[in-house]
């Protein structure tokens, strides 16, 4: 799973927009909560539109003080399909290393860069924070 930095990085900086479906994942961006890891699931945590804003509903759990939470305030933790969905056509090799893995991109200009990380998913995230 990406760091709650990479998952920043990308949020504010690489302009990943956020369409939660069933199987994402995600923490509440605040001090108190960065560290419980929450599932999108049709049964808990769903995602429910109001006018021209989206907040997480959290259904049926009694262990939780939340009814929802504004999708501003969720961080999105992408999995390593996601990430690799996201470079779409200029991702050109994964690798592995004994250090971990290597990304293979193509750059806006077409040039080939390589980014690394001991995780894939960091490794992905990277590539795109580099594009």
């Amino acid at each position: 799973m990406i760091s709650l930095e990479l998952a920043r990085a990308l949020a504010h900086e690489s302009g990943v927009l956020w369409q939660p479906t069933a199987g994402d994942r995600f923490v509440i961006d605040t001090e108190l909560l960065t560290s419980e890891v929450f599932w999108i699931s049709d049964l808990t945590v769903e995602p429910q539109h109001f006018a021209d804003q989206t907040v997480l509903g959290f259904n049926g759990t009694t262990e939780w003080a939340l009814d929802s939470v504004g999708l501003d305030q969720a961080l999105w933790l992408p999995r390593e399909d996601q990430l690799r969905s996201l470079l779409g056509d200029r991702l050109e090799l994964l690798r592995r290393t004994p250090d971990g893995w290597e990304v293979t991109y193509a750059g806006v200009d077409g040039t080939r860069h390589t980014v690394s990380d001991p995780d894939v998913e960091s490794a992905y995230a990277r590539a795109l924070l580099a594009l």
